[in-house]
Parts: C-alpha cells; sequence; structure tokens
C-alpha cells in the first residue's frame, strides 16, 4: 500500500509566515519522542477514517539550514477520502517561531485544530493565542487562517494586549505575521498600569515573607 499526501498549493509562497511553513512540514514528522503512527488499510468507510493517524508529534523546521519553527501536536488524524479532504487536531497544535539566537520570538497555541486542504483554510478553536514579533498577544476562541487571501480573521471576542494596554473588540482582520490589524467592533481600551501591578506584588512576597517568618519562630 501506498501513502500519499498531497501538499496544498499555497504552502510554499506563504513559508515566511509561522502557519504557512506548518502546514509543510507537517508531512514530515522528526520527534525526538518517536511519534506512534498508524496507517489504515482495511476499513467499512473510508470518509469517516483517518488515512493516518500520528501521536505525540515534534516536529522541528528548518529555513535555508537554520532552524525557524518548532510544531508540537498530541494528535493528528488525516482524513484525505474525506468528501472535503481535511486534517484534525483534536486535542490541539502549538506552533513556535525561533530567533537567529534560538530564543522563541513567537507563537500559536490552541485546544482543537481543523485544516481543510481544498480550501487551504485552518480553523483554530477554543483557548487560541498567538504573539506576533513584537510582543503583542492575541486571544480569542475561534480563529480562521486563509492561506489563498493570506488573511487571519475572527467574528468572535478578541482580546489584543500590548505593552501599555488591553484591547477588547468583536471582529478582527489581520495580515498573516499579525503585524497589520482591525477590530471590526472595538469595545474598550484598558491601560495596563505595571508600576501598580510590581507594587502589588511585592506587597505579596512581603506578606507571605512575614507569614514564613512567624511559622518559624
Amino acid at each position: 500500500m501506498k501513502l500519499f499526501l498531497k501538499t496544498p498549493s499555497n504552502s510554499i509562497k506563504n513559508s515566511v509566515t509561522i502557519v504557512s511553513i506548518a502546514i509543510v512540514m507537517l508531512f514530515f514528522v522528526v520527534s525526538c519522542d518517536k511519534p506512534r503512527v498508524e496507517i489504515t488499510d482495511k476499513v467499512t468507510n473510508r470518509q469517516e477514517t483517518p488515512q493516518l493517524s500520528a501521536y505525540a508529534i515534534t516536529t522541528i523546521v528548518s529555513d535555508s539550514g537554520v532552524i525557524r519553527y518548532r510544531i508540537s501536536s498530541d494528535e493528528w488524524k488525516v482524513y484525505d477520502k474525506a468528501e472535503s479532504p481535511y486534517w484534525d487536531f483534536p486535542l490541539g497544535l502549538h506552533f513556535e517561531r525561533f530567533d537567529k539566537n534560538y530564543l522563541v520570538d513567537a507563537q500559536i497555541v490552541c485546544k482543537q485544530a481543523v485544516y481543510l486542504q481544498e480550501e487551504d483554510l485552518w480553523i483554530l478553536n477554543d483557548s487560541v493565542r498567538a504573539t506576533n514579533l513584537n510582543g503583542e498577544r492575541f486571544e480569542t476562541q475561534q480563529l480562521f487562517w486563509n492561506q489563498k487571501s493570506q488573511r487571519v480573521y475572527s467574528d468572535s471576542l478578541i482580546r489584543i494586549i500590548q505593552e501599555d494596554k488591553i484591547i477588547i473588540g468583536v471582529g478582527f482582520e489581520s495580515n498573516q505575521t499579525f503585524t497589520r490589524y482591525d477590530i471590526h467592533q472595538p469595545k474598550g481600551m484598558f491601560p495596563i498600569d505595571t508600576e501598580e501591578e510590581r507594587d502589588s506584588t511585592d506587597a505579596m512576597n512581603a506578606h507571605k515573607q512575614q507569614q514564613e517568618d512567624l511559622e518559624t519562630e
């Protein structure tokens, strides 16, 4: 039996982005944990049965000989004979991007994901968290990543956490690197008082130390 998986057409074109690289390299699963892979042969309903199942995968992705990304997932299933072929990640995904010093400078995680092959579309669900290269954090419950149009968008509530403020809104659209974005219905902007947070943390630590000193006396 031969197993043939078609690479999405736009993946290489968009390889400068985190998820684009991920789509290409998820075919080449290389894991230090030696992931378990199952290939289904004799089945009664091919549309509802995955052709390939892989568990505990961790993939290192290189670009021009330099390690750039790491992709992790606890479970990956390929439904290539479904009416609309798709990949299923029922336990979520974790993407990490490395800088020149091999430190993580961007990442995206979610608790469940589906990739629609014909549409070239990622659907990221449940506690989606993304961080761009500027350190901004994006939090929402559902995020769509359309690689054909090179757009990231959501109709859900979204929080954008910046260094000095938090922006909340409903509906969101961005480029693939999360560096140019619009919020459709802004709901509010709240400043982050880092000095106040630091004073609060210092007070809590001082109180904890006092309690420990009393216990030792």
